[in-house]
């Protein structure tokens, strides 16, 4: 049993800071301290991605429509994700870093593929799913050399911000957040933040860095939306309910004030 602790202990931390820890109980190293928060916090932003877009996707299921979704920032998010999924895959960085990349590519698709289908497009929605599927197999099963991936994801924060201000102009164009979920937006947002902490602690990748740092940008845009639009409805409801009343008042007067026709008398 102590072996097995000791085993995953060592998966959260080095074998230096686990002497420091549980040898000579220094519980004050500020590096170890970085270090252990980092690997709990990637596995946890793992953990909550598995589940991050879920509410979307019951959302759409629930209604049967996509209403107010973007099919091309869908896209370009699936691709941006992809790619950094494939590059950190590559480079061998720790699943911890990255693996949260794996659970939201396979939800994008599945929200690419469900705007598709329910868009009226069956045909391209199994074209699409057969042709990410082929993608990822390129990317990811060393049929690509790892420049390629290099410059690829160089262009990942323009694709990125691309994608996910596109959905911004489309929510401002419609006037609401139709079928975004408030849920998934926060969780995007909080996962993409603590991100930033994990990649300079366990990667040191600028790249990484910088793509992390532009979608909290950006999620952070389309969370602030919700939270307008959220509001605005409500008021919008309000209004509605308080004038439904004097709308029906309004309609009833005139039946009411209307005045029969007098009967024109017989002359013999």
């Amino acid at each position: 049993m102590v072996d097995y602790g000791k085993q995953f202990m060592l998966y959260l931390m080095d074998e230096k800071c686990y002497d420091n820890y549980f040898v000579e109980f220094d519980l004050l190293d500020g590096d170890c301290f970085r270090a252990l928060l980092s690997k709990g916090l990637g596995l946890g932003i793992i953990a909550g991605s598995v589940l991050v877009k879920v509410p979307q996707i019951t959302k759409i299921l629930a209604n049967k429509s996509a209403r107010g979704i973007s099919l091309f920032s869908v896209l370009l998010d699936l691709f941006a994700i992809t790619i950094h999924m494939a590059y950190s895959f590559v480079n061998g960085f720790p699943f911890s870093a990255w693996g949260d990349t794996a659970f939201l590519a396979l939800q994008t698709a599945i929200i690419a593929m469900m705007v598709l289908f329910y868009g009226g497009s069956t045909v391209l929605a199994g074209a699409f799913t057969v042709g990410y599927s082929a993608l990822v197999y390129v990317l990811m099963g060393g049929l690509t050399p790892l420049n390629y991936l290099l410059i690829a994801q160089g262009f990942n924060v323009p694709i990125l911000l691309l994608g996910k201000l596109s959905q911004a102009f489309t929510n401002y164009r419609n006037g609401s957040t139709g079928q975004l979920s408030a849920v998934t937006c926060f969780m995007l947002l909080a996962g993409s933040l603590a991100r930033i902490f994990t990649s300079i602690q366990e990667t040191g990748d600028q790249m990484m860095i910088i793509t992390y740092g532009s979608s909290s940008f950006a999620n952070l845009v389309i969370a602030l939306q919700m939270l307008y639009y959220w509001n605005a409805s409500d008021k919008q409801q309000k209004k509605k309910k308080a004038a439904a009343p004097a709308a029906a008042a309004a309609a009833a007067a005139p039946a009411a004030t209307k005045k029969p026709k007098a009967k024109s008398k017989k002359t013999d």
